[in-house]
């Protein structure tokens, strides 16, 4: 008997059959947040996903309905009630969750754009709350659902490490998203539950489109990336959904550059 003869039949079960994810942040196809819906959703997963408010809705209801999501629901994260609303309805739909993305940020446009020095306490506190906090309080409400381990997500910026022209406020808050990911991993770590921070390249998102002169930004990205190019949202869709899979099983707590190599240039 030959050893091919021998082994059993190779078995290609998708990477995260059976897993139950929650993608929050979902605006259009052209988010962060879909492109790591729909990379779960080909690699097996259920999803849960989210959409801002009624005037959000109908462009997030298609592609929801296009992902087979069973569970589509409203979340402003400022608005109290509605967080905990998405999570008891996933305990009662699913009684666990395996995956979240956290994937949404904000500052008021006037604090966004006029620099840091300028920011007012509102406008900070406002960003760090939305774009930092919630994701905290996300995390304490989706770590008892994860009976079985699992993985979460942070979406943040090349800006949270060096200073990027423009990116203003956002650049200390994401600095404490970062390190809110690798406090939560290290607090999280016993049970099961990995936590990664996840840096994408400059992408043409909503959210991004507040920033000033971002078209230049997306343009000095692509010139100076190694590979040549800048990255899309399925590049990070699918490099999260093989974090959240069993091949990075003991992989957490640092800080992911998913763009195209532009992060080790000085």
């Amino acid at each position: 008997m030959t050893a091919s003869e021998a082994a059993p039949p190779l078995q290609r079960t998708p990477v995260l059959a059976g897993r139950k994810a929650l993608v929050v942040g979902v605006a259009n196809d052209h988010s962060i947040a879909y492109g790591c819906a729909s990379a779960f959703r080909v690699a097996g997963a259920e999803l849960a996903l989210t959409y801002l408010n009624e005037k959000a809705r109908p462009f997030v209801e298609p592609l929801a309905q296009g992902l087979e999501a069973p569970l589509f629901l409203p979340l402003d994260v400022s608005v109290p009630g509605q967080m905990e609303a998405v999570f008891d309805a996933i305990r009662d739909r699913w009684g666990t969750l395996d995956v979240l993305v956290h994937s949404i940020a904000f500052a008021p446009k006037q604090d966004l754009q006029g620099g840091l020095l300028h920011c007012s306490a509102e406008g900070f506190a406002k960003a760090m709350d939305i774009s930092c906090h919630s994701f905290v309080r996300m995390a304490r409400l989706a770590a008892p659902l994860m009976t079985g381990g699992g993985a979460m997500f942070a979406m943040s910026y090349y800006g949270a490490n060096k200073v990027v022209p423009n990116y203003n406020v956002m650049g200390p808050v994401k600095a404490a998203l970062e390190a809110s990911c690798r406090y939560l991993a290290y607090e999280l770590g016993p049970v099961g539950i990995r936590v990664h921070a996840i840096s994408p390249g400059p992408l043409k998102t909503r959210a991004a489109s507040g920033l000033k002169d971002f078209d230049l930004l997306l343009n000095e990205a692509a010139e100076r990336a190694p590979v040549g190019e800048l990255v899309d949202v399925m590049d990070v869709g699918w490099h999260c959904a093989f974090l959240a899979s069993d091949f990075a099983r003991r992989v957490t707590g640092d800080t992911v550059y998913i763009d195209g190599g532009i992060h080790i240039r000085a």
